[in-house]
């Protein structure tokens, strides 16, 4: 009989089932009551008169385990430094999307060799959310694949659906049952609209396709999530963080119905995709806050030990210690006085 499927198909891997997995790296009890904690608490930020400034900020992506942990005991250190008016939470980023090709993350290519070890990918995303828990220090990260999170969910504290993503179905329906409180980026179009209906198709139930923990093809049935909020990010069109924009995002969250929450990503366009413009896009929202906004929540940065990128593919054993292979970042002496400096900032919510 002719072959009518998996024509392009190379080669399938079985992978560990998620209920396997969490076995295997089983989360301790101290953990999951802290997840469970800093969740709590990134609700309040959203959706009552908590004025504390939520902060993602860390790496574009974690393809160096050792150097993750060194930043993350920085941050750690430095997030208890400031927590009176912040809420610090680490990007650790496994997935990339990709607008043609290129690296994927840890999960998909762990070794960063092409050799897409994915069972390892899962292994040691999960080891390493462990470790910056362990530190006392919240995680965050991009959820890309659908199934990723049936591996990895139950450390992440809070979660972001992409630019890319954002419009998509398949996304949308994987937000309406994810645990945490969860962004939505606008459209890589600037379009604010993409983002605001997400956050209404992600808040009520869904069924669809996907994997139980034993990895069973399952149909899942959702009671939809209610903590997701906007993230503004720019667009082809420029930046969308100036007064106006917030004003103009405030009035469509208004009339769509949901709150007034807004988180604003000091990275991609609304920095021209410059790192180094980051902190003045922070400075930027500290001066509306300042003016009385309430409705920006927080902010997001991309930073890291190292300053800028390096290209990649390229010999492992070549690469710079600390320095993004993907998008660009701050250093650590440039994100220490930014997050001094935003925490001075705040001190007259705090009377």
């Amino acid at each position: 009989m002719q072959k009518t499927s998996d024509i392009n198909v190379v080669e399938t891997r079985a992978l560990p089932s998620p209920a396997a997995l969490l076995a295997e790296l089983p989360k301790t009890e101290v953990q999951a009551e802290f997840v469970t904690r800093t969740r709590r608490e990134i609700h309040r930020l959203i959706f009552t008169d908590d004025h504390r400034f939520l902060l993602i900020i860390g790496p574009c992506s974690i393809h160096d385990l050792e150097a993750g942990r060194a930043y993350a005991r920085r941050l750690a250190a430095l997030k208890n430094e400031v927590a009176d008016r912040m809420l610090i939470v680490m990007r650790v980023y496994f997935e990339k999307p990709r607008t043609t090709v290129g690296w994927k993350g840890l999960v998909m290519d762990p070794h960063l060799d092409g050799s897409h070890d994915i069972a390892t990918g899962l292994r040691l995303a999960r080891t390493f959310l462990r470790d910056v828990l362990d530190l006392g220090l919240a995680t965050a990260t991009e959820l890309l694949d659908p199934i990723t999170p049936q591996y990895i969910a139950d450390l992440i504290c809070w979660s972001a659906i992409g630019a890319r993503t954002a419009e998509s179905q398949t996304h949308r329906q994987m937000a309406s049952g994810l645990s945490m409180p969860l962004g939505f980026k606008n459209g890589t179009d600037g379009s604010i609209a993409t983002a605001i209906n997400a956050i209404k198709a992600a808040s009520q139930p869904h069924t669809f396709l996907g994997i139980n923990l034993d990895g069973s093809a399952s149909a899942i049935v959702t009671r939809g999530n209610p903590d997701c909020h906007v993230v503004l990010r720019g667009g082809a069109t420029g930046p969308n963080y100036s007064p106006a924009h917030i004003t103009q995002t405030e009035q469509l969250l208004t009339k769509a119905g949901l709150r007034q929450a807004i988180l604003v990503d000091c990275s991609h366009d609304n920095s021209a995709k410059q790192p180094e413009r980051q902190p003045e896009v922070m400075r930027e929202l500290l001066t509306q806050l300042q003016a009385g906004n309430t409705s920006i929540i927080g902010a997001m940065i991309e930073s890291n030990l190292g300053a800028g990128s390096q290209s990649f593919p390229q010999p492992k054993n070549q690469l710079r210690y600390g320095v993004s292979i993907t998008d660009a970042c701050i250093d650590w002496s440039t994100t220490e006085k930014l997050v001094r400096e935003i925490h001075a900032a705040l001190a007259p919510r705090f009377p």
